[in-house]
């Protein structure tokens, strides 16, 4: 299958197709706010985010703080290394299972990853950049933060992968 022509960015966009490969790690300063259950679970300055080509940025968020418990499974990124996975705790007891991800002994190159962890925005209440309230990437293989400021296409959807 073709993938679908770039998005041209406006002013102030990023397009995925001009992001690496393989990945590169960004330190970010926005305010990043994710909630579940109705309560906040993390409340950050100190995300950094993994920019892939054709993927939605990847936000990483410090665990430390988090209420996060041990989820069966594990997965292997070419580049990152082996992840493991977490439920993610939230408000009233609500529990978002294998919600999240990190990589404890990261690959060269991500070590910044080591003591954050990932989180699927679709199964928060909400996530936000900036007070933005993100979109979740379509099919979740990759858990991708959609802004505004982010244009496509994007890898992750039915009938993707090929790309």
């Amino acid at each position: 299958m073709r993938r679908p022509e770039r998005v041209v960015p406006g002013p102030g966009q990023e397009s995925v197709w001009d992001y690496p490969r393989p990945p590169a790690v960004e330190a970010l300063r926005e305010r990043v706010v994710v909630r579940l259950g109705g309560a906040v679970v993390a409340d950050t300055t100190d995300a950094v985010r993994v920019l892939e080509t054709s993927h939605p940025p990847v936000y990483y968020l410090p665990m430390a703080g988090m209420d996060l418990r041990p989820a069966a499974g594990s997965s292997m990124c070419e580049f990152k290394g082996r992840a493991r996975y977490f439920d993610v705790v939230g408000g009233d007891g609500v529990v978002a299972p294998r919600a999240a991800w990190n990589y404890p002994t990261p690959e060269p190159g991500y070590e910044e990853l080591r003591d954050r962890v990932a989180i699927y925005p679709s199964a928060m209440d909400s996530c936000e950049v900036g007070g933005e309230v993100v979109q979740a990437q379509e099919g979740d293989f990759y858990g991708g933060w959609i802004t505004s400021a982010i244009v496509g296409p994007f890898k992750g959807g039915a009938g993707t992968f090929g790309w």
